[in-house]
C-alpha cells in the first residue's frame, strides 16, 4: 500500500489526496445521496466510506489490514454514521451479489504489487452496468521527477503501473474511461510532473 493512505483527512470531501483537488472540484464521484458505494481499500484518517456515509450513501468498506479496520470504524462511530466493513484483499468481494453497487472508489491503494486484472474484473462483477469505478494512483510521471527537478531520476513505469498499463487493464475488464485527470500538488502549480492520477470508468455490458 502506499504510505499517502495515511493523509489527513477531514471528512468533509471526498478525497484524492491532501495536496491535490478533492472531489467536490473535480466532481467524477458524483451525488452519493441514497447510493450503494464501495471503498477499495480505506484511505485517510477519515476514510472516504465515511465521508460519503455523512452524505446519505450506503457505504461498504472492504480493507486488509485489520487495524485500518478498527481505526475506520471508530472515525464511523465519531461521525455517527453507519459503514459496512469487511477485513481481506481488495480483490475479494464475494461477500457481493452481481451489479449491487452503484460506485466503487479505491484512493492510493493499487500498487505494482495489485493484481490489476482480478482487481478489476471483480469491480466490473460487482457494479451495476455504466456505474462508476474511480481511483486515484500516483502519476506514473510523478516517481519519475524530484519535485521542480527537471531532471529524469527514474525510468517511467519503474514504481507504478503506467497510464497504459492501467487503460488496457481496463479495457480487458470491460470498462470504459470517461474522466481522467492528472493533478498537480496545490502548493506546487508549476511542479515538472503531476503527482496524481484520477481515473473514472464506466462499466460496460451487464
Amino acid at each position: 500500500m502506499s504510505d499517502a493512505r495515511w493523509s489527513v483527512t477531514d471528512g468533509r470531501a471526498i478525497s484524492f489526496g491532501s495536496s491535490v483537488s478533492n472531489d467536490d472540484d473535480l466532481r467524477v464521484c458524483g451525488d452519493v445521496r441514497n447510493k450503494r458505494v464501495l471503498e477499495l481499500g480505506l484511505f485517510g484518517t477519515i476514510p472516504n466510506c465515511v465521508t460519503m456515509a455523512q452524505r446519505g450513501a450506503r457505504s461498504i468498506a472492504i480493507d486488509p489490514s485489520r487495524e485500518a479496520v478498527q481505526r475506520a470504524r471508530q472515525a464511523a462511530v465519531n461521525s455517527e454514521v453507519s459503514v459496512e466493513f469487511h477485513e481481506g484483499e481488495l480483490a475479494d468481494l464475494g461477500f457481493l451479489m452481481n451489479a449491487v453497487i452503484d460506485v466503487a472508489l479505491c484512493v492510493h491503494q493499487i500498487t505494482l504489487d495489485t493484481d490489476i486484472a482480478r482487481l478489476f474484473r471483480q469491480v466490473h462483477r460487482v457494479l451495476r452496468p455504466e456505474a462508476g469505478f474511480i481511483f486515484a494512483v500516483p502519476h506514473p510521471m510523478s516517481a519519475v521527477f524530484d519535485g521542480n527537478d527537471a531532471t529524469a531520476r527514474r525510468r517511467y513505469g519503474d514504481t507504478t503501473p503506467t497510464i497504459g498499463e492501467l487503460a488496457m487493464a481496463l479495457q480487458r475488464a470491460n470498462f470504459s474511461i470517461d474522466v481522467m485527470h492528472e493533478l498537480k500538488p496545490t502548493h506546487q502549480p508549476n511542479a515538472v510532473a503531476p503527482s496524481t492520477l484520477v481515473v473514472r470508468a464506466r462499466k460496460l455490458g451487464s
